[in-house]
């Protein structure tokens, strides 16, 4: 169940649980995107519909979801994000993380 780029767009809230669950920084997504650190934080700032121009969201939706993220509707039990698989596609390490595994 991909999000669809025609439907409503994700709230402030799934993008910010969709990083986490990469394990990925602001600054590192804002690198993999090309887009502002600052977008990032402005979209991910509200727990409701992210205020960022739909381009802007288009591109956060096609990022993460290539990395193995799947936005889930609100319907019925509200909005959510799971990984496709136990494996998600590894966009970078932490360098944090890169110490804990030495």
């Amino acid at each position: 169940m991909q999000h669809s780029l025609d439907s409503e767009p994700a709230t402030g809230s799934q993008l910010r649980a969709a990083r986490a669950l990469l394990n990925v920084s602001v600054a590192e997504l804002a690198e993999k995107t090309g887009l502002a650190v600052n977008t990032i934080r402005r979209a991910e700032g509200t727990n409701g519909a992210a205020p960022i121009t739909a381009a802007n969201m288009k591109l956060l939706l096609t990022v993460l979801g290539h990395a193995g993220v799947l936005f889930i509707p609100a319907e019925a039990l509200g909005p959510g994000v799971r990984l496709a698989s136990p494996d998600p596609a590894k966009m970078r390490l932490r360098k944090r993380d890169l110490r804990l595994s030495e």
